[in-house]
């Protein structure tokens, strides 16, 4: 397939993107053939699986104005995916044009298009690294340059740890984001799950999760119990770990099997 002049060499167009499917779910056109066959896939098993997309964004448009009105006015997006309508640096700069925000993402497409969508923003940014890796992403210098570490953060860890095998222990990961948050920051996450999904959903989930295996970020469903343990050390925010349709619902978003929370470290 004969690579776009736009697109970074390093980009396998022969292989399904997680976040250029998310992207095709959520109407956006940074995405290629081959991440629409299987996204496509995805939604003969799951219809909704549009729904459950633009679901998430709401929940990532609820967290960003809570923590506005808490008074946090500089966020640090993880897996923040291809740049569409709703991003953080949208919603948060309507109302606090100074806001600031840093993009990470380790997929070569979403952080050149966010580069572009960013280049006439001076308190917005992206940058390519691993959140596994929470030491590259912490001391990348255009993080440390954004961000003002002595100061409350917004963290955004929305709709990416379920990406997250076991085997990179994602805990570990983000207790050390947890460490370098200053006081009175706030961690936000929103998490897949297959609690509570009845049999033939199960079987459903399975084939959904062999599509995701041809992908670059296999699906890794993990309970409301694992999820709460990323909150482990801070505070919980009411209504605390719940299912996504039950955190500061302010619509009537399509269902989705995802835990969501939002913690806030003393």
């Amino acid at each position: 397939m004969e690579q776009a002049s736009w697109v970074p060499s390093s980009v396998d167009l022969d292989r399904p993107s997680a976040a250029r499917m998310y992207d095709y779910f959520l109407g956006g056109s940074h995405n290629f053939a081959v991440d629409r066959e299987a996204a496509k896939s995805v939604e003969q098993i799951f219809p909704g699986m549009a729904g459950a997309s633009r679901a998430n964004r709401s929940f990532l448009r609820r967290a960003v104005r809570y923590l506005l009105a808490q008074g946090i006015d500089q966020f640090l997006d993880l897996g923040s995916g291809i740049p569409t309508v709703g991003n953080v640096h949208e919603i948060a700069q309507q109302s606090d044009r100074n806001a600031k925000v840093v993009y990470v993402d380790v997929e070569p497409v979403a952080v050149a298009h966010s580069t572009a969508m960013l280049v006439d923003n001076p308190n917005a940014t992206a940058v390519q690294a691993d959140l596994r890796n929470p030491d590259s992403v912490l001391e990348n210098p255009a993080v440390q340059d954004m961000l003002d570490f002595t100061r409350a953060i917004g963290l955004l860890m929305v709709a990416v740890l379920h990406f997250v095998p076991d085997s990179d222990n994602p805990h570990k990961a983000v207790a050390r984001y947890r460490e370098a948050l200053p006081s009175g920051s706030y961690l936000a996450i929103s998490h897949g799950s297959l609690e509570g999904i009845h049999q033939d959903g199960l079987e459903d989930s399975e084939r959904i999760q062999d599509i995701y295996r041809r992908t670059d970020s296999p699906l890794a469903f993990r309970t409301r119990d694992e999820v709460a343990e990323f909150f482990t050390t801070l505070d919980l925010v009411d209504p605390g770990v719940v299912q996504l349709s039950e955190w500061h619902q302010d619509s009537a978003d399509a269902y989705i099997s995802a835990y969501v929370g939002v913690a806030k470290k003393s």
